[in-house]
């Protein structure tokens, strides 16, 4: 099992920035890759990022590419999900989750833990 904490979501005006945390416990939460996965009001749920356990291999959506960046600290068990230039339509609640292997997942499907969610909501 793998439990996920989020963490620095809020409110943000059009053209500012935030950075999530998303602190990873468990038997095996050291050794799995993570995403970072948002579903805006009325969307669906959006793969926005993801990295492998080692760090080594990223995804991005085209949506984001640029303007976000994700990261971990393999000593903290802690994913990062650093938001720049952020827009109106990145508002949504953004969730951190993992699946069961160290190689990075680019389908929903594939993350098999989720965490609580943070609401991120940028003003225009």
């Amino acid at each position: 099992q793998v439990q996920l904490v989020e963490s620095g979501g809020g409110l943000v005006q059009a053209g500012g920035s935030l950075r999530l945390s998303c602190a990873a416990s468990g038997r095996t939460s050291n050794s799995v890759a993570m995403g970072w996965i948002r579903q805006g009001p009325g969307k669906e749920r959006e793969l926005v990022a993801a990295i492998s356990f080692s760090g080594g291999s990223t995804y991005y959506a085209d949506s984001v590419k640029g303007r976000f960046t994700i990261s971990r600290d393999i000593a903290k068990n802690t994913v990062y999900l650093q938001m720049n230039s952020l827009k109106p339509e990145d508002t949504a609640v953004y969730y951190c989750a993992a699946r069961g292997l160290p190689i990075v997942a680019t389908t929903l499907g594939q993350y098999k833990y989720w965490g609580q969610g943070t609401q991120v909501t940028v003003s225009s």
